[in-house]
């Protein structure tokens, strides 16, 4: 087993970063050539929308199982298998025809970027704590959200010159490179490897799953996210069809729709300190405000200025609750970094893939009012999981307040 060289540590650390945001840019590289898909390969616009939900689903699923597999098989190894085999499934998307083989290669590519994100998550768990730790997990959220940003802008400029199957031609270049470099400069990061033993797996997990703040921080984040989803899905066929501009200008739109993202990042990260609930209660106070806005202007100020203005703020706020509540989850179990961190990743994006999907075609989102009724919806239903939220979190800060000051008198 090649370990982690000390002198390479550093670029390790950049590279492990530079992974975050791969699992965004599989889905949204190719965001503004959904409708030049749907055309090129004579399906619906729900159809080629299933292929990003496919692969997100895939990619929660699989984080399910994933963990476990990390932190009694190391990290390196089966990070390198999964560069490779993302890399050739991506050659295959780039040259077939068939809707349902593209599914079933999005399917494998979920699995494999679940797999690479996941064990580079776990990969500053392994070397980093306490402050730096959490600086560099209060950075995750920010630098995923410029996969959002560079990513549809990128393809945008690749579908307007080169159709959209350029898209999946670059990420299977890319993911190639990226497996150049991990071979030369990585190593496996984890020390302590736990013993693969299903029922010891099974009560982790149980016990995980059992913890209602960290549950109901999952459904939040993934719901959040899914309010991002929901422009992403339906954004293209407004932009292009219903308002009638070029593939280039969605990609602009989905770079500021990312740019919001990242600075909602960035407010929460220099807000770290102050208290959870107040914070996050204005940041889904200003949403639902910005979405009751976007709704009733609709009907006399619906164009491409409009709904971006609208999509900024609300994405800024979501960005901003999302790292929050994100880097929440992600720490709460330290003893067991893969499988917290699969956990997080995989219930977050089935959530957020099956809320987008479905309430995009709920309310057959084609239009700034229908766009903002999705979104309305979506934030009544996370704000109650947040108020529930709150209370068992406040309670599980009691409960470990007592057991240190019983554990310091026993000590005494």
């Amino acid at each position: 087993m090649k370990t982690l060289k000390e002198n390479h540590q550093g670029f390790s650390t950049i590279l492990a970063l530079a992974f975050i945001p791969l699992s965004g840019f599989a889905t949204d590289i190719y965001l503004p050539s959904l409708p030049a898909m749907a055309n090129d390969l004579h399906v619906s616009a729900s159809a080629v929308q299933l292929s990003l939900v496919v692969f997100m689903f895939s990619v929660g699923i699989s984080q399910f199982f994933i963990g476990s597999i990390l932190d009694s098989f190391g990290r390196y190894k089966i990070g390198l298998a999964s560069l490779a085999l993302f890399s050739i499934t991506s050659f295959v998307i780039a040259l077939v025809s068939d809707i349902y083989v593209i599914y079933a290669m999005r399917i494998i590519q979920g699995i494999t970027i679940a797999l690479i994100v996941v064990g580079k998550r776990a990969y500053f768990v392994d070397l980093f704590s306490g402050e730096k730790l959490k600086n560099y997990i209060s950075l995750f959220s920010i630098i995923w959200a410029s996969a959002p940003i560079m990513a549809p802008f990128l393809g945008g400029y690749l579908q307007n010159s080169f159709g959209w199957r350029s898209n999946f031609y670059f990420l299977g270049g890319l993911s190639l490179v990226f497996l150049v470099l991990e071979l030369i400069y990585s190593g496996e990061s984890l020390k302590h490897y736990h013993p693969f033993k299903l029922k010891l797996i099974a009560k982790t997990y149980s016990d995980m799953l059992k913890t209602t703040d960290f549950i109901l921080g999952l459904l939040i984040i993934g719901i959040c996210f899914g309010v991002v989803l929901v422009y992403s899905l339906s954004g293209p066929f407004i932009i292009e069809r219903v308002l009638g501009y070029s593939a280039i200008t969605t990609g602009y739109s989905s770079l500021l729709s990312g740019f919001s993202l990242m600075t909602g990042g960035i407010i929460a990260k220099s807000l770290i300190k102050k208290p959870l609930a107040q914070k996050v209660s204005i940041a889904f106070g200003i949403q639902i405000l910005l979405v009751l806005l976007m709704i009733l202007t609709a009907s006399w100020a619906s164009n491409l200025y409009t709904l971006m203005g609208f999509i900024i703020g609300i994405h800024i706020a979501g960005g901003f609750i999302f790292n929050i509540l994100y880097g929440y989850c992600l720490s709460r179990f330290s003893k067991n970094a893969g499988v917290a961190s699969g956990l997080t990743g995989g219930v977050m994006y089935m959530i957020s893939s099956v809320f987008s999907y479905g309430f995009a075609n709920l309310f057959h989102v084609k239009s700034q009012l229908l766009l903002g009724i999705a979104d309305l919806s979506l934030l009544v239903n996370v704000v109650i999981l947040f108020v529930i939220f709150n209370k068992y979190r406040l309670k599980s800060t009691q409960d470990s307040s007592v057991k240190v000051e019983l554990n310091t008198l026993v000590k005494a």
